[in-house]
């Protein structure tokens, strides 16, 4: 394989640069040119595609977001859409991809393997919602950015005497509330893996106040059943002590990356590049028990995800 291509789609992560700087560095050691290709599918139907060399990647390493940009794309989910950018490729010559996103562009990927373009995926996602890996690019720098913000609520919370509820990202997955949770001691966690029981926080918020704590720190994920207004409502009427809802955002997936995204991004990158220089068939590369593997592509997409319900009644446990 002589010319490969990558690219970054769905939501941007800290550590997606890392990976790029990589790609493209290993790839140009082994001879191979490189091409990236800007704002994800949709850059790709409409051929927003340069070629990159060692200095295009340069100062890039320690920076959040993406160079090449990102995007989602409802035209590439068409057929029309994936037969286009399959073809894209071709016309550039492009023998292999590296997509660096979530689950949604890893499935981009499948249906472009299966139009014959061999497909490296990395797990570029704060979420860290995919089967086939411990951990994705850019999950641990949210997770530590929301600990920070954690910290800082604490301290005025402890000030007024309040509760304060902290949204977070996780739509699907409650992996950001329940690492920060556990780490930033939290009260309680709300999680779309587990049915929320506001009654049972409320009861635990007021029996901690009877021997003498006077503020709460409560982390929801974005898709866990109930409104975070809702819940900051039901919490302030219940409990009768002032309850605040602040929500994180975007804030989670921007900043400089951790160390571990940095070297999770790098390590993956580099394996994806010796997988294309080797002619294997398309891959998922990721992380199990700190050894950097590679997976089938359609099988990581249907590997069952588990839920660590040991560490989410762990939490209980200590904020007693």
């Amino acid at each position: 394989m002589k010319r490969i291509g990558v690219l970054t789609s769905g939501g941007d992560s800290p550590g997606m640069n890392a990976a790029i700087r990589a790609v493209a560095r290993c790839a140009i050691d082994k001879g191979m040119e490189v091409y990236g290709i800007q704002r994800g599918y949709e850059g790709l139907l409409d051929g927003e595609i340069r070629q990159l060399d060692r200095s295009s990647v340069g100062d890039i390493l320690h920076r959040g977001g993406t160079m090449l940009k990102t995007a989602r794309s409802e035209r590439f989910k068409t057929p029309e859409g994936i037969a286009r950018a399959a073809e894209m490729l071709r016309t550039f010559g492009i023998e292999g991809l590296v997509v660096i996103g979530g689950d949604g562009s890893m499935r981009g990927g499948v249906e472009l393997a299966r139009k014959g373009i061999t497909v490296m995926c990395l797990p570029g996602t704060i979420d860290n919602d995919l089967q086939y890996t411990d951990f994705t690019i850019g999950f641990d720098t949210a997770v530590n950015t929301v600990l920070d913000a954690i910290s800082k609520l604490r301290d005025t919370s402890s000030a007024h005497d309040r509760t304060t509820v902290v949204e977070v990202m996780g739509r699907h997955c409650g992996d950001i509330a329940l690492y920060a949770g556990l780490a930033g001691g939290a009260e309680a966690i709300l999680v779309p893996e587990v049915p929320s029981d506001v009654n049972e926080i409320c009861r635990h918020i007021i029996e901690g106040r009877n021997r003498g704590k006077l503020h709460s720190i409560i982390i929801k994920a974005e898709g866990a059943g109930i409104s975070s207004e809702e819940l900051t409502r039901t919490i302030e009427q219940k409990t009768g002590k002032e309850t605040r809802l602040v929500v994180l955002s975007y804030l989670q997936r921007g900043g400089s990356p951790t160390l571990r995204d940095r070297n999770l991004a790098t390590l993956t990158a580099a394996r994806a590049v010796d997988l294309l220089w080797e002619d294997s068939s398309s891959k998922a590369v990721g992380e199990i028990s700190g050894e950097i593997v590679a997976t089938d592509l359609e099988e990581a997409l249907n590997l069952p995800r588990e839920f660590d319900r040991e560490m989410y009644d762990l939490i209980s446990v200590l904020s007693k």
